[in-house]
């Protein structure tokens, strides 16, 4: 009979204690401890076991579970006595920061010294031994009710020395989620701050702290060694691209199919393998979310259940609001295209709204792309790295994100695209102008589109994310090349009878007092002078199957030409 599918559990214990479906991954504890670093970063995507992992790990080395060996039995890391006679002998120190998500550094810090209060109460035993003065009694009762910001960096350190001269150990240090604060903090523009406060914070307790065993920090991002990290030379980074606890974290093809045995869904392998396979571990493939497929065995349905879970607000503000190269690229991932991006694992926050390459940093980190490829480019003597989408529901995903773009105004929307498909050039002009009225503000990072560095390039990526809608009818392709230029958006037909479309974009100058009538003229013109038909009439394309519109903006005034036939 299939074990019970306990959806949302992050405990250890009542995973166990419950008999829910599990998958042994406590070899990670093995792995871990003979890898013998001092401090380790493990990053992963959401959803991937991080949080479990932590307990089973607290659980496992934990005094305060000593004799509870029962939770372990039939594991593999029982199999060992080295490591059976392990269990419940350290000092440990479990915290989690998947909670702080302030909308100020005020909150967020206090949320964060609320935390350390609850260890220092949780281990009031230390306050009444024998083993603290006087003085440190009275430290220990005001780190239980009131730690002050100066207080708060040698917290987790102070309360290390107690520990330690109380067991008569050194203590292991646990920290999940570490960069769910620093997102917030990059959202809601309180950054800096806050990365000053938590890099006082980390140095003290992983980098000068003479008690401390070994430490673990989990997260989704490998935050910049610069930002907060920059003491700590003893830290093992550990991102999705490393061989290190490549199987620990998300379950093996093997592990699935095992799993769907169980449950008596054999015959369904390929259609689980085709929308939730994909991830990729270090030099481990084949890589499933565990999140889908606890879903997949307890409704025995697919869905977009890992997606549709996932926290994309912060990647859907960076591609939203990022230049049109952003969204040719995922116009081209979302085709099934590869791409091939120089960047670095590590997220430098101050770099997401202008490096591409951080934007794709962040995905590859969040589980939104694999990369199927990577090496050293011999030029520049960076990591080139081949990205693609994870999978059928990373993509779906993306498609669902950025029709969330238009939803207030999904009516009009869907009345221009139906008018630019008809060719009614009066009412694309008419809706048109009704979605740049209602959106603009919200597409642009400043007061004024126009103002922008590259208005161009602005209004190339929202128009682009409106027509993502007609990617099943249409292949859309941006800034290639064809006749003796770059075209801006071409659309073609996957049904032969239809006509293809050629757009190209242009700014109205009003510095040298340019209508939009004028701006519309040169858009045309130019698709006209450098022949950007030329690649569809090699396909095949009649001149009277091709129709051309020059866009012209100005602010969030939108006017459309088209060329006569």
């Amino acid at each position: 009979m299939a074990r019970t599918v306990g959806i949302g559990h992050q405990d250890f214990e009542t995973v166990r204690k419950n008999g829910y479906f599990y998958v042994d991954k406590t070899h990670f504890m093995r792995e871990w401890w003979e890898n013998g670093d001092a401090v380790t970063l493990i990053t992963r995507p959401r959803r991937f076991g991080k949080t479990l992992t932590m307990s089973m790990t607290e659980q496992f080395f934990s005094v305060e579970y000593a004799g509870r060996g029962e939770l372990f039995e039939e594991l593999s890391i029982w199999e060992e006595k080295k490591y059976r006679d392990m269990q419940g002998t350290y000092p440990v120190i479990s915290l989690s920061f998947a909670n702080v998500k302030e909308q100020d550094y005020v909150a967020a810090s206090y949320r964060i010294r609320q935390l350390l209060m609850k260890q220092y109460e949780k281990k009031s035993f230390l306050q009444e031994s024998n083993l603290l003065s006087n003085a440190e009694k009275a430290y220990y009762e005001r780190m239980k009710t009131d730690i002050s910001e100066i207080d708060a960096s040698l917290a987790l350190y102070q309360l290390s020395d107690y520990l330690c001269r109380y067991f008569g150990k050194k203590v292991i240090i646990l920290l999940d989620e570490y960069d769910t604060p620093m997102q917030e903090a990059y959202m809601s523009g309180y950054w800096e701050k806050l990365a000053g406060f938590i890099r006082s914070l980390f140095n003290a307790t992983f980098k000068t702290n003479p008690y401390l065993e070994r430490a673990i920090m989990t997260g989704i991002t490998r935050v910049s060694k610069e930002s907060i990290f920059s003491d700590l030379n003893n830290l093992e980074v550990v991102t999705t691209t490393s061989d290190k606890y490549a199987d620990c974290f998300g379950f093996t093809e093997e592990e699935v199919f095992q799993a769907l045995d169980e449950f008596g869904l054999t015959g369904e392998k390929e259609d689980v393998r085709n929308w939730y396979d994909g991830f990729r571990f270090g030099n481990i493939s084949g890589i499933y979310n565990p999140w889908s497929i606890l879903n997949y065995l307890d409704k025995k349905k697919i869905g977009t259940y890992w997606a549709n879970t996932s926290s994309n607000s912060l990647v859907g503000k960076l591609i939203r609001e990022g230049e049109a190269e952003i969204k040719v690229t995922m116009e081209k991932l979302i085709q099934g295209e590869s791409v091939h991006a120089m960047l670095d694992e590590q997220i430098i926050f101050s770099q997401l709204g202008q490096e591409e390459g951080a934007v794709w940093s962040l995905l590859l980190a969040s589980g939104y792309l694999k990369a199927e490829d990577v090496r050293m480019d011999l030029g520049s003597g960076k990591m080139n790295y081949e990205l693609r989408l994870t999978n059928r529901e990373v993509r779906y995903m993306f498609l669902q994100m950025i029709d969330g773009w238009f939803q207030g105004c999904r009516p009009v929307r869907n009345a221009f695209l139906q008018a630019m498909l008809q060719g009614d050039l009066e009412e694309m002009n008419e809706y048109m102008n009704d979605i740049a009225e209602e959106l603009f503000s919200s597409f642009d990072t400043g007061k004024n589109p126009s103002g922008k560095t590259h208005p161009e390039r602005f209004y190339h990526g929202f128009v682009l994310g409106l027509l993502v809608e007609l990617q099943e009818r249409y292949e859309i392709t941006s800034n290639k090349e064809s006749g003796l230029g770059r075209y801006d958006i071409m659309l073609e037909p996957k049904d032969r009878t239809q006509d293809a479309i050629v757009i190209e974009f242009k700014i109205a100058n009003t510095r040298k007092k340019e209508s939009l009538e004028t701006a519309v003229e040169s858009a045309l013109q130019q698709i006209e002078e450098k022949k950007y038909e030329a690649v569809l009439h090699a396909k095949g394309f009649a001149r009277g199957q091709i129709r051309k519109y020059g866009f012209a903006f100005h602010g969030k005034e939108v006017l459309i030409g088209a060329a006569k036939a």
